[in-house]
Formats: C-alpha cells, sequence, structure tokens
C-alpha cells in the first residue's frame, strides 16, 4: 500500500498566450512582413524580405520553445517516509530529489528586494524548488511545505 501523502503539489509554469493568441500574432505578424516585403521587393531591395521570413521564423521557434517548457511540471510530494521532487514532462518522470522526512529542512532564502527561493536542505545538499510561482505564492508554498513536513514527522514520531 502507497504511503499516504501529506502534500502533492504539481508546479506548472504560466504561459500568458494561450494558442488562439498567438495564431492571432503570428497572423499579425505575417501580414504585416508581407505588407514591408512588398514595399521592399518594389523598390528593388530583394534581401529585405528573406530576412523579414527569418523574423517570422524566429518568432516561432521562440514560442515553440516556451510551450514545450511550459508542458514541464515540477511535483512535490511529502510523506512519513520522504521528501520527493520530480520533473514531469508529457510520458516521462525523473526525480531530482529523494530524502528523510525526518531530516529535510525548508529553508526560505532571499535574493533580493523582490526576490525569494524556497529550498529543500539536508546536510550540505540543496535543491531549489517551485521557481514557477511568483515570489509571493513561493512564501505561501513554503509555509504549506514546512506544515506538510510537520504533520508526516507527526505520524512517525
Amino acid at each position: 500500500m502507497p504511503a499516504a501523502l501529506y502534500m502533492d503539489a504539481v508546479i506548472t509554469p504560466n504561459r500568458s498566450l494561450p494558442l488562439k493568441g498567438f495564431y492571432w500574432l503570428i497572423g499579425a505578424l505575417v501580414v504585416f512582413n508581407l505588407i514591408t516585403a512588398a514595399f521592399f521587393l518594389a523598390i528593388g531591395a530583394i534581401p529585405v524580405p528573406v530576412f523579414l521570413g527569418l523574423d517570422v521564423l524566429g518568432v516561432l521557434i521562440a514560442f515553440r520553445a516556451s510551450y514545450v517548457s511550459g508542458r514541464l511540471a515540477e511535483r512535490v510530494q511529502v510523506s512519513a517516509e520522504e521528501v520527493r521532487v520530480a520533473y514531469e514532462a508529457p510520458g516521462r518522470s525523473r526525480t531530482v530529489w529523494r530524502s528523510p522526512t525526518a531530516f529535510t529542512a525548508v529553508a526560505v532564502e532571499f535574493a533580493g528586494e523582490h526576490d525569494a527561493r524556497v529550498r529543500l536542505r539536508l546536510s550540505s545538499r540543496r535543491l531549489t524548488v517551485a521557481r514557477a510561482l511568483s515570489p509571493k505564492e513561493r512564501g505561501d508554498f513554503a509555509a504549506a511545505l514546512e506544515r506538510a513536513i510537520a504533520a508526516a514527522r507527526a505520524e512517525r514520531y
């Protein structure tokens, strides 16, 4: 029987541009570049449309990379036995942290006026978690993680 989970959080990055908005953006970019290319062809600047096409290709590649990284997720699980962090993508999962709950600590480190890092610590090992969250959400997540670890320790002891 699997151990009871005190926390099973899945953290995914936010993508502010939905697919429909992406299509509108690319459509507007293509129309603008076609009009601009026609103008430059009319005045005899033949290489310019090639660069305008490369511009659209660059935007497509950048958005593709953004949407691929948007499918990645970070799963933080706390049970009475262990704290586990895994990075998940569609069809695969990779565990990057595993430590006994009794000896795992949560630290919030401030990296600037408006930035904070949530770190799991075990002896000299450290792992930053919840990078995809806003600074306020990281603070809330750290508090929830500490409560989950305390509850898991209470089960064992």
